[in-house]
């Protein structure tokens, strides 16, 4: 080609790109919030508006135009085939289905209704009511439609085991330990609301009943089932000699972490399950500990003309580290005063308490981010790292330096044995504990992770780490045994091997490790052999069920930006394939300077529950169109 017809190319090239960066970040610039936070709407299935439903109908209580229009929203969501899906284009979940179905007929939808039948005929091909969750079967018995004991036994003897007893609830992930204390209170009280039976779903419920007992031969699963069964008995009897102390620790818990937080765990479920506590315990609706419950629960629902749903928590921390990490990249001033203004915003953020982790590591100080507006028990090790990294590029803010240095101190005390960082505990990783049968919500433990421990060391190069640092030699060789075969890394927080094989490769090149080295090359081959035809790259949260479809799926502006950073970091900048997907992300960017993924690229619980971040879709492509621009003109 001749030389001044591929430099007018490279200029006009280059036009469009330094184009589509300004006119994202004025996109970020636009939609920051006047304190100075960004926040972006978390969206998750339909068990949220479902659950909310059925709560309100527990406590006797809610505006019943908002009922119908989450009802309105269930609605919308139900699939071809009747049931309802996890994430958009995913198969039917049966305990998502049968909670909809339930939410449905307890705003006043006929049984007989062809869109009910459907779904009734879905839900009994899907193996009925016995086939769903706990969690599921909890909030039917507490509205009468199958007897407690058709739920697993969540003892609140549980409370009282010491912290150094092989099974306790700190062995457990924090999530889990939020949902577990106060269904230790609802199942020691077993409060039930009975509803017109108009409204119930009996002819879900199989006459085969709901036998849940794991037969076969003697496994966990079936010791912790023989385990529920003797719980039950002992029930019958009422010898109970210390159910009533156990009730009390967990109230008193319970009581403690709803302090200095957006509800309890400033996540959705243990929220409601705070809520049916407290009711459980005798506590009035004009209690205060009540009316915060319930105006955290408000928050977290966005009421439209003719529906309302519900998100599954905030994010303003973790998405403001993203969009301040970003903007930087971008190359705008880190003294301009918006960015300032979220570094400060930030900083107030900072953990001052000693929060749950201080079980395992009392000798710790308080420090790092959570993830919420305000949960001061349970910093985030993942927000944590994502500020650190923010506030590092920053210039002079007032109590920057104190603040990372405290969170630095924290993070590296929290690196697990295996030399990998988890979300928010450490060495919280017994397998056994998902046999419980309560634990059948696929979360029950918080082990180290490919993507967080990846990103941890990503943090420290932006130090006085390298890659011979001790802390550093550890983390590289977790990374190192969690590789696939194929070269990509799982992706606990991201969909999925896209997200997880792109924070490796930028953890592990941040950290000193060269290009040439086999993990690097085998990644990069990988990222590159999964590229779309059209430039992207994309991956559906199937690729949590069925290896084969990793990395299968349409492509997003969100994943088309995690492949790109990651080959970008692994010296491919100026390969075809990275301007193939630079060209994708150009091409699809809209009139208003972001971009429109409509598939979901967050994971809450793998196999459980997922998210669409809706601010992913714009921080992380502008993250990616300013790291090739500067690669590229620094001759990269």
């Amino acid at each position: 080609m001749n030389a001044k017809i591929q430099q007018s190319l490279n200029n006009r090239t280059s036009s469009t790109l330094d184009s589509a960066v300004d006119k994202a970040i004025e996109y970020m610039l636009h939609v920051q919030h006047t304190d100075g936070y960004w926040i972006g709407e978390l969206e998750g299935d339909t068990i949220l508006e479902s659950e909310y439903i059925i709560l309100m109908r527990f406590l006797e209580r809610g505006d019943e135009n908002k009922l119908k229009k989450a009802a309105a929203y269930i609605r919308s969501k139900q699939m071809e085939c009747g049931g309802w899906s996890l994430f958009p284009g995913g198969p039917m979940d049966v305990s998502s289905s049968v909670k909809a179905y339930f939410a449905l007929k307890l705003t006043g939808a006929d049984g007989s209704e062809p869109y009910m039948v459907k779904a009734r005929e879905a839900i009994s091909n899907a193996g009925g009511v016995s086939a769903a969750n706990s969690y599921t079967k909890f909030y039917l018995a507490m509205l009468g439609q199958i007897p407690w004991n058709d739920a697993p036994a969540v003892p609140a003897e549980l409370m009282l085991l010491p912290n150094w007893f092989y099974f306790n609830i700190y062995e457990i992930s924090s999530w889990s330990r939020t949902f577990v204390v106060p269904l230790t209170i609802i199942w020691a009280r077993k409060l039930t609301t009975h509803i017109d039976h108009r409204r119930g779903i009996h002819e879900l419920i199989r006459k085969q009943g709901m036998d849940r007992q794991k037969k076969g031969l003697l496994t966990w699963k079936r010791f912790f089932y023989t385990v529920d069964s003797i719980i039950k008995s002992i029930e019958k009897i009422d010898y109970l000699p210390w159910r009533e102390k156990g009730v009390k620790r967990a109230e008193e818990w319970m009581l403690e972490h709803m302090d200095l937080s957006d509800g309890l765990g400033a996540i959705y479920p243990p929220v409601v399950y705070s809520l049916i506590a407290l009711r459980a315990l005798g506590y009035e609706d004009s209690h205060y500990q009540v009316q915060r419950a319930m105006h955290e629960l408000e928050r977290l629902q966005i009421e439209e003309e003719d529906t309302l749903r519900l998100q599954p928590c905030t994010s303003p921390v973790w998405d403001t580290a993203i969009a301040l990490n970003a903007l930087a990249e971008a190359g705008l001033d880190t003294d301009h005063y918006k960015m300032k203004q979220a570094a400060e915003w930030l900083i107030s953020k900072e953990v001052k308490i000693r929060g749950d982790w201080r079980i395992k590591r009392p000798h710790l100080h308080p420090g790092g981010w959570y993830f919420e507006f305000a949960n001061d028990f349970f910093p985030d090790i993942d927000d944590t790292a994502m500020v650190i990294m923010a506030l590092s590029k920053m210039g002079d803010i007032a109590g920057k330096e104190d603040a990372i240095r405290r969170a630095m101190d924290w993070l590296l005390g929290m690196q697990g044995s295996d030399g990998g960082w988890a979300s928010f505990d450490t060495d919280n990783n017994k397998k056994i504990f998902n046999s419980i049968p309560f634990a059948d919500h696929n979360a029950m433990l918080d082990p180290s992770t490919s993507d967080i421990t990846a990103r941890i060391i990503e943090m420290l190069s932006f130090f006085d780490f390298d890659k011979n640092s001790a802390e550093a030699v550890k983390a590289i060789e977790f990374l190192r045994s969690e590789q696939e075969e194929d070269g990509s890394w799982y992706g606990r927080w991201g969909v999925n091997y896209i997200y997880g094989t792109w924070q490796a490769i930028r953890g592990l090149t941040r950290i000193g490790i060269a290009h040439d080295d086999p993990m690097i090359v085998r990644a990069a081959d990988w990222l590159t052999s999964v590229q779309n035809e059209d430039g992207g790259w994309g991956e559906t949260c199937y690729s949590y069920y069925d290896p084969a479809s990793k990395s299968v799926g349409e492509s997003t502006a969100s994943q088309t930006a995690w492949a790109l950073m990651g080959l970008i970091c692994a010296g491919k900048a100026a390969e075809e394939c990275v301007k193939n997907g630079i060209d994708y992300l150009v091409r699809t960017q809209n009139d208003h300077g972001t971009w429109d993924d409509k598939f979901y690229t967050g994971a809450g619980f793998p196999r459980v529950f997922y998210l669409r971040y809706f601010l992913y879709q714009h921080s992380f492509p502008l993250m990616a169109l300013g790291m090739y621009k500067r690669t590229i003109n620094a001759g990269g």
